[in-house]
């Protein structure tokens, strides 16, 4: 049996989930998300992020981590802000030395959903029907799960997944 964390960063809302997966059956274990405030200064935000994800990490003990490779956003300040906030959820893992894999966005929807262009209500539908008992918190938990669920299909097969490092 592995424990699988996802990660799904973002400075206003971090989501994160965690599945069990033994063979070919997952398990839902649990979800959440970190709500920032743009009124709080962003070192203040970055780690509150960064020590509410080695609190579910040590709560949780995952054998393995995975998260979304970033896209390029139009605006460089959100994609400056976005990287700050993906090096903090990069750290977390890293400080318990989890190893952490990462996959594009549209390999995370063709694996939950089927379709590599799935709209983000598509995705939550799918994660609950995949992770029976599962109410993701959010959107961005909801992603973080359907990123755990593509790590427990793809995590042997070294061609799809990305390798941190």
């Amino acid at each position: 049996m592995i424990r699988i964390l996802g990660l799904d960063p973002s400075l206003s809302s971090t989501g994160w989930g965690v599945i069990e997966v033994e063979n070919n059956r997952m398990r839902y274990i649990d979800d959440g998300f970190i709500p920032t405030t743009a009124e709080k200064p962003i070192e203040q935000r970055l780690s509150l992020i960064y020590k509410t994800l080695c609190g579910v990490i040590e709560m949780y003990k995952p054998n393995e981590a995975s998260i979304e490779r970033v896209f390029l956003n139009s605006n460089p300040v959100s994609t400056l802000k976005l990287s700050m906030a993906r090096g903090v959820v990069v750290l977390a893992p890293g400080t318990y030395n989890l190893p952490l894999f990462e996959y594009e966005p549209n390999k995370i929807k063709k694996a939950t959903v089927g379709v590599g262009k799935a709209e983000k209500k598509q995705v939550e539908t799918m994660v609950k029907i995949l992770l029976p008992g599962c109410k993701p918190k959010n959107n961005d938990s909801s992603d973080a799960l359907a990123i755990a669920i593509t790590h427990a299909h793809f995590r042997n097969v070294p061609a799809v997944y990305s390798k941190m490092g």
